[in-house]
């Protein structure tokens, strides 16, 4: 009898070791495994790029707390697990596969330079990951891994020049960081001056990092430009700028079409120093939508009324809701499925901007083009825009760029 219990107990102890070891030795937990969804936010918080990043990582937030308020995504709230890019691309590399591969998040909201997501690029395209990139960009790319929330150049590069031909501008000189998305727009634009004729009177590029723009400035006044095209980044923007400034230079002077100065870059800077100059986005905080009104109320309540929206923060607070709906369309929260889902088109949002909807084929979003003007009470107001715009990130329909042959530059 004694041997027979003690036999049954082992057989139990047993059963229960051989459970225990399965369970062990399962699959990895995935990022929803539990009641929660886990995404990763990938932005510089510290850095040359900070000054631009902040405000794109809080509206993300806001749409992960707007979105998990209203029960989530499939029953489940999302976490957000948050990295520091560091305004370095190698750091950008190395958190995104940290992301993925330790934290196993579903997706990644992230980067804003294009040298940032180039690093990222072929980190979630080995992980078959998914990555969200808020800011406009120079195009000349597609990723099935990537979905582009910001304008591509047809978006925003191509009808700025457009705008300013019409305005009667003729001599033009271009200003950039030293990096991808400056030196391809600039090409894009060197091309598109070209074929209408027109004459590029200087072209000049800074580092990340710089802070004296003395030379650069020689340059353009000995250059006489009727419109500087600027393409700086991040800190690069404030000490060009403002030592402009120091010199008495206004848009009076000097008229800059700007393609990274939103409403962020405008109160680091000044009302003051960057009034009457023209940018070229897809949104601004004064864009005039129902949806808008509940956006900027909802952002200021959260992070106080002295903050401001801009068009980058928007586009990442509409790729937090597009990826729930890609995610609600699959029924999954597998990458492949809710990429199978985008592909299949109609994955759309209404947006502070205005309706968009990611393009299936190359996973852009059609987008409205508005031309701005920086005013003296620090917002940029619309002085021109159109209806939504299909994405055209290779210039396939323009005569002229493809006449020219435009490559990506890496």
């Amino acid at each position: 009898m004694k041997k027979k219990m003690f036999s049954k107990i082992m057989s139990v102890l047993s059963a229960m070791t051989i459970g225990i070891s399965l369970t062990a030795c399962g699959s990895e937990p995935t990022a929803s495994d539990s009641d929660t969804v886990k995404v990763g936010l990938l932005h510089s918080l510290t850095g040359s790029m900070a000054i631009s990043e902040k405000s794109v990582r809080d509206a993300e937030v806001l749409a992960i707390e707007e979105i998990n308020s209203a029960g989530g995504v499939l029953g489940k709230q999302i976490k957000y697990v948050e990295e520091d890019g560091a305004s370095e691309p190698s750091t950008f590399a190395t958190k995104a596969e940290k992301l993925i591969d330790s934290e196993k998040v579903a997706t990644i909201f992230g980067c804003w330079t294009s040298s940032s997501r180039k690093a990222v690029k072929p980190i979630v395209e080995d992980y078959n990951a998914l990555l969200w990139y808020p800011v406009q960009y120079e195009g000349m790319e597609s990723s099935k891994n990537i979905i582009y929330t910001g304008a591509a150049p047809n978006q925003q590069i191509v009808p700025a020049i457009e705008y300013l031909i019409e305005q009667g501008y003729t001599k033009f000189f271009l200003l950039g960081s030293d990096y991808v998305f400056p030196r391809t727009a600039n090409m894009i634009i060197n091309a598109q001056l070209k074929n209408a004729g027109l004459e590029v009177v200087g072209e000049e590029y800074a580092d990340m990092d710089q802070t004296d723009f003395s030379a650069i400035i020689s340059k353009i006044e000995s250059a006489k430009p009727e419109v500087i095209i600027n393409t700086l980044n991040g800190t690069g923007n404030v000490s060009f700028f403002k030592q402009m400034s120091e010199k008495n230079y206004t848009s009076d002077d000097y008229m800059t079409m700007s393609f990274s100065i939103a409403e962020e870059e405008v109160a680091t800077i000044g009302a003051n120093i960057l009034q009457g100059h023209l940018v070229s986005w897809n949104y601004y905080q004064t864009t005039e939508t129902d949806k808008n009104t509940a956006f900027v109320d909802a952002y200021k309540a959260k992070y106080g009324n002295d903050r401001v929206t801009s068009d980058p923060a928007e586009a990442a607070y509409d790729a937090v809701y597009l990826w729930k709906e890609a995610c609600e369309k699959a029924n999954s929260f597998e990458v492949g499925d809710v990429v199978s889902a985008i592909e299949k088109g109609d994955i759309s949002f209404d947006a502070p901007e205005g309706t968009v909807t990611i393009n299936g084929e190359n996973h852009h979003l059609s987008k409205p083009v508005r031309i701005g003007e920086v005013g003296t009470d620090g917002l940029i107001h619309e002085i021109y825009a159109t209806e939504a715009v299909e994405p055209d990130p290779y210039l396939t329909t323009y005569d002229w760029a493809v006449s020219a042959g435009i490559q990506p530059l890496e």
